[in-house]
């Protein structure tokens, strides 16, 4: 296999990278790759073309500091699952975190009603699951995931990432059966830095990107 080379073009090239080192996982019954939305969703569907596997995606939604909304205090995901991280000497109020959890909470619902339309969820159960993100910094979102699609218990479950902090990777490993990161590089300070191309995800981008990967596999997902 190449050696992984950085930064990434954009979140396209790193899903084909990423592809490379699940190719193990092309041909593997009841395979699905669920995309965290909506950096997640590019790199899941390079992802899922090369493994020729249905796409959906898996929402979660970060809990941001108040007033510094960019550090994650945890996050909680569909199933009532919520992740706190160390608050490292931070003073957040119960009061101001309830607030954060509700508008976030209201957005996690957006976003599935947006996505998914009136269809229903994929179920999970028996299947063998790679949840697809473009990076992992502090992994509260990522550890979200895995703690929600756990509770469907799907067959196997892999987090699968083109970089990632070392750290965070580790522990990943301790929660799910498999962790695949192409790049953990060091200092890590931030997922962006390690993409030359690192525009914010419309909700357009999402739902055409899912329409066509729905289109590949019409009849898989269910």
């Amino acid at each position: 296999m190449n050696e992984v080379r950085l930064p990434f073009k954009d979140r396209r090239q790193a899903g084909r990278v990423l592809a490379e080192h699940l190719e193990h996982y092309r041909g593997r019954p009841n395979l699905l790759v669920l995309a965290l939305p909506r950096g997640g969703v590019a790199v899941g569907f390079e992802v899922a073309h090369a493994l020729q596997a249905p796409l959906d995606v898996f929402v979660v939604r970060k809990l941001g500091f108040p007033g510094h909304e960019e550090y994650a205090m945890g996050a909680i995901a569909s199933g009532g699952v919520r992740v706190m991280n160390p608050l490292s000497g931070a003073t957040v109020s119960a009061k101001e975190v309830a607030v954060v959890v509700e508008r976030e909470q209201a957005e996690l619902v957006r976003r599935e009603r947006l996505y998914r339309g009136d269809g229903p969820a994929v179920s999970l159960r028996g299947r063998n699951v790679i949840v697809v993100d473009d990076g992992v910094a502090t992994g509260s979102t990522m550890r979200a995931a895995v703690l929600a699609i756990r509770q469907q218990h799907p067959a196997r479950l892999v987090v699968a990432v083109p970089v990632g902090a070392d750290d965070t990777c580790e522990q990943l490993r301790t929660e799910a059966d498999e962790v695949v990161c192409c790049a953990t590089p060091t200092p890590f300070r931030a997922v962006g830095l390690w993409y030359r191309n690192f525009p914010q995800s419309s909700d357009d981008e999402v739902h055409e990107l899912l329409e066509e990967a729905r289109r590949e596999h019409a009849f898989s997902v269910h």
